[in-house]
Order: C-alpha cells, then structure tokens, then sequence
C-alpha cells in the first residue's frame, strides 16, 4: 500500500486518532454537585466534557463552577487561576480573571430575579492524569433566561500543581443544579 494510503488511516489496525469515546453521563437533578470519579485518566490526554441544559435553583448566584480530585482528594483552596471573557445581550464585555481562586468556571452568575436560566457549554481538560504536568481547562458556554436576556464565557483556568488529577466536580455557586453532564476521553490523544 502506498505512503500516502497510510497517513489517512486505510490500513487495518490504524487508531481513530480524535475520536470522542463517551466515559460517562451523567442526569443529576435538585443536587448541589455531581461528581466524575472514574475518568480514566491514565488512558487519555485531554478530556472533553459537555453540559446541557444546566439550571439552577438559586436566583443570586447561579454560576457553575469546576474542581477537581487529586489523587481522590477534592482541591477546595484558592490555587486555581482563571482568565475568561464574557459578553451579554445589554452590551455588556468583560473579563474574569484571578490569580487564587477556588475553582475553574464553566457558567458565570447567572443573577437576577428569574429563576428559569437554561446554560449549555462544553469544556476541554489536558494532561489530567500526567503527574508531571499542571492540569488546564478551556471553556464555552451561554445561557439564556426567560426574559431573552443571554450571556456568554469564553476561556481557560489551569490548576498550576504538578499532581495526578483523577476526578472532577462539577457545582452550583449556590442552591442545587439539573443538567445532562458528559465527559468523554479523547483517542490517542
């Protein structure tokens, strides 16, 4: 078989490489967190996690944020560091960014009076399960409520300590969450 046959993966045995392998889905509904603890870390590189339709019950500060498990144990400090940017429908942009902080985001405050906020986004995670290398994630996501008023996150946070990263946490800032979570391994990658 040619050279060039070979590159596009048409000999038998060749891996998928890029291909979304599904570890898990989760549904939970009226929970404060939801947590991912078998993400098969030592198999994959970069994981892949999509959330849909994320509500929540809590009108003041609805965000969701993201923490994760190092060696089984949740790191809760402020040694997170973030950086986003957001816009809204009022034409309203900014940044979000902070240096010691107590999780990664994947929605910001949702605020306001109206308690039917709708988010759908999708995160990337690298080297989670690599000992030897800080753990980063980058983020997208909206949400909509029903008074038409949107806004949007785009960017990335990274946990900047070496440590085998074996689990992740997805919360409510406040009051309980409802969504369809699921996280996926990226192949060879």
């Amino acid at each position: 078989m040619p050279l060039g046959a070979s590159r596009f993966g048409l000999l038998g045995g060749v891996a998928d490489l890029g291909k979304l392998e599904l570890i898990e889905t989760k549904t939970p509904s009226g929970v404060s967190f939801v947590d991912f603890t078998s993400i098969d870390e030592s198999t994959y590189n970069v994981h892949f996690m999509t959330v849909n339709n994320y509500q929540h019950t809590d009108t003041s500060s609805g965000f969701a944020g993201i923490r994760f498990f190092e060696s089984g144990v949740l790191e809760t400090a402020s040694v997170y560091q973030i950086a986003y940017q957001r816009g809204d429908s009022n034409a309203a942009f900014g940044e979000v960014k902070a240096t010691a902080n107590p999780q990664l985001l994947q929605f910001r405050n949702f605020g306001g009076a109206d308690s039917n906020h709708s988010g759908n986004g999708y995160s990337y995670f690298y080297n989670l399960g690599d000992s030897s290398k800080y753990s980063f994630q980058t983020v997208h996501s909206s949400y909509l409520d029903n008074s038409s008023n949107s806004e949007f996150i785009f960017g990335s946070g990274v946990l900047p300590q070496a440590s085998t990263v074996d689990g992740i946490r997805v919360f409510a800032g406040a009051g309980n969450l409802s969504a369809t979570i699921s996280l996926y391994g990226i192949a060879e990658s």
